[in-house]
């Protein structure tokens, strides 16, 4: 009984330090081993790689989309550029394709100009009223010219020759024109072929028909839907044989002896651009241009 009793406590602490130093020592070895090392170079390999791979990923998708942007940029740029330039092209194709089409009108109405036998003054429309059927079309020559009141007006159009009007007033430098679709123009004409002769006057429009009176029922079987109709050249207003419009419609009246003509004008007033004056009391001054 009088023996000493061992603690509890002093035991267990005794068994903690020798398990502490146990352990220790295996961890010293086996950091002398190397085996730690090359876990710890591994692990930290591994995760800067992956690092390392997910910037450069990064780094690829920014360069290509800022690469792509500055492409588009550039694309843009370079539609812009072609698309004027393709807007220059078109507007010189239609310049040309105007001069050419206004050469060729000037060409064909300089060859009949320098054919005629007549004097004749070019001309340009430079002004009209089509909404009223007392209708003055303006030109842009006048008594400097050589343009006097009474000179008969022809253009030629689409290869065809054909009566325009004729002058009504002269300025220094301008001059105005009665055309045929007036009302109050009445021109001395006959059918070509059967020469047949009568009156034609207009009606007020330039996109409208012109009338043709004074022609007998009974040659009626003589001549057909589109025949040309002449000026006839009588009264000295319209030399002779300029044709101005083409049968287009012929009505019978039981209670007149004539027949009711219509005419389609030769030429097309709404594109009629230049005309020719003519001096029927002088020869052609342009012969020898021949």
């Amino acid at each position: 009984m009088g023996g000493r009793v061992k603690s509890p406590l002093h035991f267990r602490l005794s068994e903690c330090v020798l398990v502490l130093m146990i352990a220790f020592s295996g961890i010293s070895l086996g950091f002398s081993g190397g085996g730690f090392i090359v876990n710890f170079d591994k692990l930290g390999f591994t995760v800067f790689s992956s690092l390392q791979k997910a910037v450069h990923a990064v780094e690829n998708v920014f360069t290509g989309t800022v690469t792509a942007v500055r492409d588009m940029a550039h694309l843009r740029s370079e539609y812009q550029q072609l698309t004027e330039k393709l807007k220059d092209y078109e507007f010189l194709q239609r310049n040309n394709t105007e001069i050419r089409k206004e050469n060729e009108r000037l060409k064909e109405q300089l060859d009949f100009a320098t054919e005629i036998k007549y004097r004749n003054i070019p001309a340009q429309i430079i002004g009209r009223n089509p909404d009223s059927q007392y209708s003055g079309i303006t030109l842009n020559k006048g008594a400097r010219n050589g343009i006097k009141k009474g000179m008969p007006v022809i253009a030629v159009q689409a290869g065809n020759v054909g009566v325009v009007g004729r002058i009504i007033t002269v300025g220094v430098g301008t001059s105005m024109m009665m055309p045929v679709y007036d009302v109050r123009c009445n021109i001395s004409s006959r059918i070509q072929n059967t020469r047949d002769l009568g009156i034609v006057s207009g009606n007020g429009s330039s996109d409208g028909s012109l009338s043709l009176k004074y022609i007998r029922k009974r040659v009626m079987d003589d001549f057909n839907y589109g025949d040309i109709v002449v000026t006839s050249g009588e009264n000295g207003n319209y030399m002779r044989d300029i044709p101005v419009g083409r049968i287009s419609k012929i009505t019978v009246l039981d209670y007149d002896s004539s027949l009711n003509i219509e005419l389609d004008p030769i030429i097309d007033f709404n594109r009629l651009e230049n005309v020719l004056v003519i001096d029927q009391y002088n020869e052609n001054d342009r012969e020898a241009q021949k």
